[in-house]
């Protein structure tokens, strides 16, 4: 991963941990990934609390100059909300949802 995907990746990161995430990861897919650099992950403790992080998570994304693909207004809240900014796609996901999908696991081989 270049330089500057992985410096807005962990800046992405501090953003999430700052905001009461827990477990946040950063995944290097290249170069087995051919749509994506990377992976932001991040356990969210309730729907609100997914809300209220993606909600704020706006300002953060702009002030990096990230073109969203995805964005949504009022996100579902319903355990995992995806924000494709193309380089970079931030998974926010309840504990639930984490470990029923398990993304580190299943990307994992794209990192070895």
């Amino acid at each position: 991963m270049n330089d500057t995907v992985l410096a807005t990746a962990q800046t992405i990161a501090t953003f999430l941990e700052e905001h009461r995430c827990t477990d946040v990861s950063v995944i290097d897919l290249r170069p087995g990934c051919s749509w994506t650099d990377c992976f932001v992950i991040a356990t969210v403790t309730s729907s609100a609390h997914l809300r209220g992080v993606a909600h704020q998570m706006w300002a953060v994304l702009n002030d990096l100059g990230l073109t969203v693909a995805n964005r949504h207004k009022n996100p579902e809240g319903e355990g995992w909300e995806l924000i494709d900014c193309g380089d970079i796609v931030i998974h926010l996901m309840n504990s639930e949802m984490r470990q029923f999908y398990s993304l580190e696991k299943l990307y994992q081989r794209l990192e070895d």
